[in-house]
């Protein structure tokens, strides 16, 4: 009803409220970095401009005026059950009447976010942000059924305080997708006041953005008296970023930074640099990729293409799409044709040469679904509720690695009536002379489901150089969790060829003890070495003693300290970079500095488990349980975080209380941790071991045949269960324990001497 009032007004012509404007929304930057005009282009290369008018690019970020909004602002009115807002017009200005922070408000609309198949829509808000409306206009055409408002989270409805909330941080414009959508954005982040100062060289991704600053380029070409047929280099043109001239690797890498997820390493970010010196791509983490590779989360591009053969064998994007329109150079099967196809070709001489676009390959009928390339090797997936973005590794389909690890295949994607069993009988009918290569699936599934081949398996992979490098330094990444015995192969990492290899294995012993191996890592500072690089080496440094290097090594530490400390803050606008920060001040042993932010994360998110772990670890630590009390309790009682996090933070608010002395409430904590997360076996472990120190031997029984029906084979559970069993003189039950551990881990020490010593006691 207050929205449908508020409308009313608007249309007898009252007043609209005020809303009061940030003194510091974005804005031009007046920084000299060699930016020419964003108009100077178009008066030398008028064919590109036109093709880059209409392009993603261009629609990247507008005004919003007659010409750029596409959604209906005719009075409508939107409500899916969970949300609620209306869109109207007066005058030259767009509104809409929404939730707010304090209620229903009306917010006039500052700038358009893309055109295709969907627009988004900013509003200005004090501190110098930008806030995207999660209800977006769908710009399909009616026949694909589009032109409508929807949300772009279903049925969900967020209350203001809600992170997610169209006014909360994972909806601030500045800190979440600004840096591309527009041509060198710097956020200017104030961590202590959490202000921004945004600034743009060009409001949306000008020719700049991918060109570099072209000020020089554009003096050059005035004093230019050309002679026909001549020819320039790259120096004479004054081209910071000339396409033609690069190897395919730093073409693919030039577009990279906003076709990847990435952590950026600095604000700011600017063509001509090399990728790895302002951004660490993330890996093949579980919660972003299938464990064969294949994308799950929104990753973007450029960590698919870069597993496939066609990135080793040294394709790049503009192989396949126009640089300045971004449309693909040839739709249909064409596109693949251009390369796999009867006729030999001078950049690819490895290629088969056959008719790839007949039957007698892809096995259906032509022109079907089935026989376009893109199904079967680029299958899809759908994000932003409607907007399908394909797999760019360009992998041919496995249904035996659905079999084995559960990632998905493109058979069954299309057949979903169909097993992946009659898929792979399908496809060895089809092909029975070829034969399936070793994938690096296999191990990260391993890893994934927490088998006992997991860490010779990732040991191997993160050494074999036959392997994409992004699946090896996902291997790195998840080495750490192994403990000491993962320093010989993490080695092997930080001496890799390949960057992004030695930045995850120099990572990885942020969660080690960097002890024994400082001189590998400070080989990595080397300014030779990709920012990337030298960050993670750092952070494993962080709090180590380098006493006794040179005054010319110190300065350069120092200096190299004060540079990545700057850049952290100036990133920490959201919680996960403000996490960031902590971690490495924690690591550092700066414990008030790193509580601050942990807390201050936290204020940014109160659902952000990590930093509640953390803050409240560091507590423990360092004796102050109280507040690791609070911290964890604020966590296990907040319904909105997921059951699984609230689990853990249950599970470990218990522990504390044990530390603390108070039993009774840790033994409730535990059987609430256990309900919420029942997955995790060390609950059960630690909740039957404290029971056991309260004499309840029966109780500690039942917790333990509870969570060993559901985890049979784990070590800890089987441990506890023979101690228990033990302190009750129960031996013949706990041997029977001992045995069913000794056949599961025959050469552990523990299960082979305690076999020995209950055979002994019960004969």
């Amino acid at each position: 009803m207050k929205l449908i009032q508020a409308c009313l007004l608007a249309l007898l012509g009252l007043s609209l409220p005020s809303y009061a404007l940030s003194a510091k929304s974005p804005s031009l930057s007046t920084e000299d970095l060699g930016y020419a005009p964003t108009e100077s282009c178009a008066q030398c290369h008028q064919t590109q401009q036109e093709s880059w008018r209409h392009s993603d690019h261009a629609w990247a970020m507008q005004p919003a005026n007659n010409a750029s909004v596409l959604g209906d602002f005719d009075d409508v009115e939107f409500d899916d059950g969970s949300v609620q807002a209306s869109f109207f017009q007066r005058g030259d200005q767009y509104w809409v009447n929404i939730e707010g922070k304090d209620g229903p408000e009306n917010f006039p609309i500052s700038y358009t976010f893309g055109h295709y198949p969907l627009q988004q829509y900013l509003v200005e808000m004090p501190g110098g942000r930008l806030q995207a409306l999660t209800i977006a206009w769908d710009s399909r055409s009616e026949a694909e059924g589009g032109q409508r408002w929807f949300s772009l989270y279903p049925g969900q409805a967020f209350a203001p305080d809600d992170p997610l909330h169209w006014t909360g941080r994972y909806q601030n414009w500045n800190a979440m997708c600004a840096d591309c959508h527009s041509t060198f954005l710097t956020m200017d982040y104030d961590p202590d006041s959490d202000t921004f100062a945004t600034t743009w060289q060009e409001q949306n991704v000008g020719c700049q953005g991918c060109h570099g600053p072209g000020q020089q380029h554009v003096e050059w070409a005035k004093g230019l008296s050309p002679e026909p047929g001549a020819s320039y280099s790259t120096s004479e043109m004054k081209l910071l970023v000339d396409f033609p001239s690069m190897e395919p690797g730093e073409v693919v890498e030039t577009c990279a930074y906003c076709h990847s997820r990435r952590s950026p390493l600095k604000d700011g970010q600017q063509a001509q640099e090399a990728y790895l010196d302002k951004a660490l791509p993330a890996v093949l983490r579980p919660d972003l990729y299938h464990p064969d590779g294949q994308i799950l989360g929104e990753v973007y591009v450029y960590g698919s293409f870069i597993q496939s053969k066609m990135s080793a064998a040294g394709v790049t994007c503009l192989d396949c799409h126009d640089p300045h329109s971004g449309k693909r150079l040839v739709e249909g099967n064409g596109l693949c044709l251009q390369c796999h196809n009867e006729a030999p070709s001078e950049r690819f001489p490895q290629l088969q040469l056959k008719n790839y676009d007949t039957p007698n390959h892809h096995h259906h009928p032509a022109g079907s679904p089935g026989a376009q390339c893109v199904n079967c090797h680029m299958p899809e997936k759908t994000y932003m509720v409607v907007d399908p973005r394909r797999d760019h590794s360009f992998r041919i389909p496995r249904p035996d690695l659905t079999l084995s690890t559960g990632a998905p295949n493109a058979c069954n994607d299309c057949h979903q009536n169909k097993d992946a069993l009659w898929a792979l009988e399908t496809v060895e009918t089809w092909y029975p002379d070829s034969k399936l290569s070793d994938h690096f699936a296999s191990d990260l599934s391993a890893f994934r489901r927490a088998e006992q081949s997991a860490f010779g398996r990732l040991a191997g992979l993160v050494r074999d150089r036959s392997t994409p490098a992004i699946a090896r330094a996902t291997a790195a990444e998840h080495l750490a969790s192994f403990g000491p015995q993962a320093v010989s192969p993490l080695r092997s990492g930080l001496l890799a060829k390949e960057p992004l290899v030695r930045a995850y294995a120099a990572g990885a012993f942020t969660q080690l003890s960097p002890e024994g191996n400082e001189s590998f890592l400070l080989k990595l500072l080397d300014q030779a070495q990709p920012r990337a690089v030298r960050d993670q080496a750092w952070r494993a440094l962080a709090g180590v003693d380098l006493e006794g290097r040179s005054e010319i090594e110190q300065q350069e530490i120092t200096a190299f300290q004060a540079d990545y400390e700057n850049r952290l803050a100036s990133l920490a606008a959201l919680p996960g970079s403000r996490f960031h920060y902590a971690t490495y001040l924690h690591q550092a042993g700066r414990y008030a500095e790193a509580s601050k932010h942990y807390q201050q994360a936290l204020a940014l998110d109160p659902t952000f488990t990590p930093a509640r772990v953390n803050l409240a670890t560091m507590a423990s630590e360092q004796g102050d349980l109280p507040l690791a009390v609070e911290t964890l309790k604020a966590g296990a009682d907040r319904p909105e975080i997921p059951d699984t996090d609230r689990g853990h933070l249950t599970y470990l608010l218990a522990l504390v209380l044990v530390e603390q002395g108070n039993t009774p409430a840790a033994l409730r904590r535990f059987e609430q941790a256990a309900e919420l997360n029942p997955d995790n076996p060390r609950i059960g472990y630690n909740h039957a071991l404290v029971l056991g120190q309260e004499k309840r031997w029966q109780d500690a029984e039942n917790v333990l045949a509870k969570s060993l029906k559901q985890h049979p084979d784990d070590y800890g559970l089987l441990q506890a269960a023979i101690h228990i069993l033990i302190e009750q003189g129960q031996l013949e039950k706990a041997l029977g324990y001992a045995r069913r551990m000794q056949s599961l881990y025959p050469q552990d020490n523990y299960a082979n001497s305690v076999v020995r010593d209950l055979e002994l006691r019960t004969q």
